[in-house]
């Protein structure tokens, strides 16, 4: 068995007892707020699923993007996340047949070659490897597997990405921050941030986000916010404040409103460069596509529904796009308390 520099995370394996002849494979969803791992058994090809999935074991661990957090700590929460997996599974690397990543970030062939290099150092030779982009996972999960249409991702990042019947592929949106991933949930929090800076300094109109926001964070000014900023930029702490602006927006905040309108507009971009690019709408803009749209973003709040409307927003130009929302569980995770949801290819 090939050990990997971080060998210790596999010393688990000594003492676990395999199931005889139980094969499993892998599937995870690496995203910049948390990364998932299941653990399943090999099913024979159907096509509808047992309801619920089969499902052996499962692990969530952090950040997995490199662009967020740097190749080294991506890394090793990938390879934390499958021991944990497997071993709560009672298996071993021997009994893995196929590994599956669907990890944001991967955003080029080199970046899908890099991981499986990695990889291949994990795993005996064997075992089948399949890297993508999480928009491809997140697509497949909403049209039982079938590479077709289009699927919007907002959460702490955004991307649209889609697929024709014949193969041909097309991304927007999806180069962080720095580059402008506007309508993400670090996109919507950014922008608030900034409002609240300006409204300070006297450069920007009055916004209940700069006392609801000091708030949340236990600041006294906003001064601190400077500090509080760049102690930690991360993207998903930032984006952690969207309930915030949604909440602020609810209560009739006009800049807080202006904000969530922006990144319903950004959003329907994204989805109709994609659209457009790859003609899934016909030559009449008529034709039906299966949209698939999930990301925290995207839930449904009191009053503003980001996803309903970016979806009315669509609809006025694409009248055959058919909303899909993959179904989901609700994790209640530690320490934080927060429920974070995972569409169905990671229950």
């Amino acid at each position: 068995m090939k050990r990997y520099r971080n060998g210790e995370i596999w010393d688990f394996e000594h003492e676990v007892a395999v199931a005889s002849n139980r094969q499993v494979i892998l599937g995870l969803d690496g995203g910049t707020t948390s990364t998932v791992c299941i653990c399943m058994p090999i099913m024979p090809f159907s096509d509808t699923l047992p309801d619920p999935l089969p499902v052996l074991a499962r692990a969530v661990a952090g950040c997995s993007n490199h662009n967020s957090v740097g190749e080294t700590a991506a890394r090793e929460t990938l390879e934390q996340v499958m021991a944990d997996a497997l071993s709560k599974s009672g298996s071993n690397r021997s009994a893995v047949r196929a590994v599956c990543l669907a990890v944001s970030g991967v955003n080029h062939p080199t970046d899908e070659q890099r991981i499986l290099t990695w990889l291949r150092d994990i795993f005996p030779s064997h075992v089948k490897l399949y890297v993508r982009n999480d928009a491809v996972a997140a697509l497949a999960s909403g049209t039982m597997g079938k590479l077709h249409g289009c699927v919007l991702i907002a959460g702490t990042g955004t991307i649209a990405y889609g697929f024709t019947e014949d193969g041909r592929e097309a991304r927007a949106a999806g180069a962080g921050p720095v580059l402008g991933d506007w309508g993400s949930g670090y996109g919507i929090a950014a922008l608030a941030l900034t409002a609240v800076i300006r409204a300070h300094d006297g450069r920007g109109p009055h916004t209940m986000l700069e006392s609801t926001i000091l708030q949340t964070l236990g600041l006294s000014s906003a001064d601190e916010l400077i500090g509080w900023t760049y102690a930690d930029p991360s993207w998903a702490r930032i984006a952690a404040l969207v309930p915030v602006v949604v909440s602020c927006a609810e209560a009739g905040d006009e800049v807080a409103n202006k904000i969530l309108k922006e990144a319903v507009q950004e959003l329907a971009l994204s989805v109709k460069a994609v659209v457009q690019r790859l003609g899934l709408c016909g030559e009449d803009e008529k034709n039906s596509f299966p949209l698939v749209m999930v990301g925290g973003v995207l839930e449904a709040n009191q009053r503003w529904d980001i996803g309903r409307e970016v979806m009315d927003f669509i609809s006025k130009d694409y009248p055959g796009a058919l909303p899909i929302r993959p179904k989901v569980i609700i994790v209640k995770s530690s320490p934080s308390g927060r429920y974070k949801y995972y569409p169905h290819y990671c229950v």
